[in-house]
């Protein structure tokens, strides 16, 4: 049997295939929903097919986790890679609702693969050549960085490419003509997105060995994904620190949408019109990505500044916290003053959250092993999102002002409340 990957190099290839997954999102969003209208759909249709993908990631998270630790990493990273190929070229050239409805189900199909298993790749891998103490963070950390550093990359690409195609050399509108309408300039970032998504499927297979495992068949699929479903979503909960990191994805989750749903309509007040807010919300989206990626960069130094992984934590989201209080108190008052503190703020909501990630999930996984890591993860990510939905709701029934804000500062302070005082050794543990 071949000796497991260095960590060295596992960390590089880790962070290779994190670029590579989260680069075509970065590309296909900021054209998206303007694709889809120019399409012909009414808004309320393209928010029903954003609420199709989002069912379809709630209802696959954990099983798909729990097949990535039956049947292996790789198998279940490609199958996403191959998923996102087929959704992304559907939604760039599909004009119907029914053709783009089935998109989207694969691109939730394809997220929900995705959800976990290549950082549980870099953890077994890691631990398989270094032991159960292997130093994990710097790698997690790598992991962050270049999720949000493909995010950033990708909107300004994918927001700037169709507008140098539809002006200056007219490239788009003969594109158009070419392919009588089908592809548009705004279809051209997904298309080059799907483009990105077959070079990650090629990654995957190539750069990303695991040790055999025993052949997997139909019966041992059924019979061990709901086992393996079950172990890792008990240990979740019954283990106190996998709460805690459970719970700090929630108010993460809930601190995410809030910003999510608040700023463009704070960025389009400042502005004057919703055109150019669109313009200043996507720099702060952008901006947003690049402070994730310094905070992940730096969360093994800040764990050294603060003695570890749970202070580390306690401190990150406390800052992330402040930061989103900070956005609530200057929706108070008009003027440039508030403006240049609300961006600030900001900054230090997403600064916090990419230095808390890489922390937590350090200790996440020395409470897990490896039968059950990827559905350990999935648990974590359905928290994220389960808790985002709900903030999301109810910040949009409260009048405009500071108190919608305070729904997700709330959150995070209290997710960074339950790591006070917490400063016990951690050790692995099993289902």
């Amino acid at each position: 049997m071949k000796q497991p990957l260095d960590p060295a190099t596992a960390r590089r290839r880790f962070a290779t295939v994190t670029f590579l997954f989260w680069l075509p999102v970065g590309l296909y969003l900021p054209a998206q929903v303007l694709l889809l209208t120019e399409r012909g759909l009414s808004l309320a249709a393209v928010a029903g097919l954003y609420a199709v993908y989002s069912a379809t990631v709630a209802v696959m998270e954990l099983p798909t986790g729990g097949l990535s630790d039956v049947v292996g990493r790789r198998a279940v990273l490609a199958a996403a890679g191959l998923l996102n190929v087929c959704a992304l070229t559907a939604l760039a050239l599909g004009t119907t609702l029914w053709a783009l409805a089935a998109a989207m189900l694969l691109m939730g199909a394809g997220r929900a693969l995705s959800s976990g298993p290549a950082e549980a790749w870099y953890v077994d891998t890691v631990q398989a050549h270094s032991g159960t103490d292997a130093e994990l963070r710097t790698g997690l950390a790598r992991g962050g960085t270049a999720c949000a550093a493909a995010l950033a990359a990708g909107t300004l690409a994918g927001g700037v490419l169709p507008l140098l195609l539809g002006t200056g050399s007219g490239a788009g509108a003969r594109l158009a003509r070419a392919t009588d309408g089908l592809v548009v300039p705004l279809s051209v970032p997904g298309l080059l997105a799907a483009a990105v998504s077959a070079l990650y499927v090629v990654h995957v297979l190539s750069a990303l060995p695991e040790p055999p495992r025993p052949a997997a068949t139909l019966r041992s699929v059924l019979g061990g994904v709901p086992a393996t479903v079950a172990g890792g979503t008990r240990l979740a909960v019954r283990e106190p620190l996998l709460r805690r990191v459970l719970l700090t994805a929630a108010a993460a989750g809930a601190a995410l949408a809030t910003v999510e749903l608040l700023t463009p309509g704070r960025a389009a007040g400042l502005t004057g019109a919703p055109e150019s807010g669109a313009v200043l919300f996507a720099a702060l989206a952008c901006a947003g990505f690049l402070c994730t990626a310094a905070g992940s960069h730096g969360a093994p130094l800040v764990a050294r500044w603060t003695g570890g992984s749970e202070r580390a934590a306690l401190a990150s989201l406390a800052v992330s916290g402040s930061g989103l209080l900070l956005l609530g108190v200057t929706a108070a008052w008009d003027g440039t003053a508030a403006a240049v503190l609300a961006a600030c703020a900001y900054g230090l909501v997403y600064l916090g959250l990419g230095a808390a990630g890489p922390n937590e999930n350090d200790l996440l996984h020395r409470r897990v092993d490896g039968s059950v890591r990827a559905t350990a993860l999935s648990v974590q990510s359905l928290a994220l999102q389960s808790a985002g939905a709900l903030a999301g709701l109810v910040a949009g029934t409260l009048p405009a002002g500071p108190l919608p804000w305070l729904v997700g500062a709330v959150a995070l302070l209290a997710g960074a409340a339950l790591w006070a005082g917490r400063t016990n050794p951690v050790s692995a543990a099993t289902p």
